[in-house]
């Protein structure tokens, strides 16, 4: 059993879901967040906001799923990836369970 944690800008919503269901995980949760970037350390020239610290609508998702629907959203999410021109990327990680009821 795994723990699949995805964290996406809120305009990728659709596509997280669909990439969930394209990966055969059909329970899953989700919130919305508010995420954050310090800008701090990039020069001004480089900060198209010119501001120390961004936030944006996020989410976040959470779903319990057997390692080869981990494994399955993991390239699915690459490959997603892969094809966006924007900065903006869907994250993914995966932690193991060591017990669950």
């Amino acid at each position: 059993m795994k723990l699949l944690m995805i964290t996406a800008i809120e305009a990728f919503e659709k596509d997280i879901k669909f990439l969930l269901k394209k990966s055969a995980i059909t329970h899953f949760s989700y919130t919305d967040v508010k995420g954050y970037r310090d800008l701090t350390q990039e020069s001004v020239s480089d900060n198209w906001f010119a501001s120390e610290m961004n936030d944006s609508q996020s989410l976040i998702f959470y779903a319990f799923v057997p390692k080869e629907n981990s494994d399955q959203l993991f390239n699915a999410v690459a490959e997603f990836n892969n094809k966006q021109k924007t900065l903006s990327k869907v994250h993914v990680i995966v932690l193991n369970i060591e017990k669950s009821n």
